[in-house]
């Protein structure tokens, strides 16, 4: 990753986390060069980012400032009990983007269940007040497909719909987080920048049978993602 989107992210981050306070003078260009061992160049290539995302104003003779820090955040839960991950978030709008069948869920390690003869593909995204926060491929069973009411895809989380098929039994639910940045696809997706922050989460459901009828990969966008874990 270049040095520039490096610093970007992390200047990003200390407006989001309040370290620098919206109307406060940021460090000169001269300051944040030599703190981080950049070109100044550099330093000004990451802070034209932020101006273009309306979060600082540059103003000669006078400063940086920090215009405007971003609400809500840190919103999104990834649920990490069974009655969380059915749930469906307050506000939240699903858009279904494309569907395909006869797939087959790609080799996920450490994954479980003996798999389906065909899968039906599905990807969404999930906004909050318009913005976009959660893009998802969906593999489910093709012949549970078919049983899934078509209004529910806009609805529904996927193991909310997968629990909804009457008949189905799981036995095995498993969900895997991973950090990563975001790619050029999913930046426009999300609408975030190259190389933002984004957490990958993996899901698989097992019925009783010991099939695998759903795998799901969804990727989140970093800055409003929260998994909180109760441990005693």
């Amino acid at each position: 990753m270049p040095r520039y989107l490096q610093l970007s992210a992390l200047f990003r981050r200390m407006i989001e986390s309040g370290q620098w306070q919206t109307d406060s003078q940021i460090p000169t260009v001269e300051e944040l060069a030599a703190e981080y061992g950049v070109a100044r160049a550099t330093v000004r290539q990451a802070l034209g980012r932020l101006d273009n995302e309306g979060l600082i104003a540059r103003y000669r003779a006078k400063g940086t400032f920090v215009t405007y820090r971003p609400q809500e955040q840190l919103w999104c839960e990834v649920e990490t009990d069974w009655s969380g991950l059915l749930r469906s978030r307050p506000g939240a709008t699903i858009e279904l983007l494309s569907e395909e069948s006869g797939l087959q869920p790609p080799v996920f390690l450490n994954a479980t269940g003996e798999r389906a003869r065909s899968y039906r593909r599905f990807k969404r995204r999930h906004s909050r007040d318009g913005k976009p926060f959660l893009v998802a491929y969906t593999y489910l069973d093709e012949a549970l497909y078919k049983r899934v009411k078509r209004e529910d895809l806009e609805t529904k989380t996927a193991l909310s719909l997968l629990s909804g098929i009457r008949g189905v039994k799981l036995e095995d639910v498993r969900q895997t987080l991973t950090i990563g940045a975001a790619d050029v696809v999913t930046a426009k997706e999300l609408g975030v920048p190259l190389n933002a922050p984004v957490a990958y989460v993996h899901r698989s459901a097992v019925d009783g049978s010991g099939k695998l009828v759903m795998v799901s990969d969804g990727t989140y966008r970093g800055d409003i993602v929260r998994l909180d874990i109760k441990l005693k």
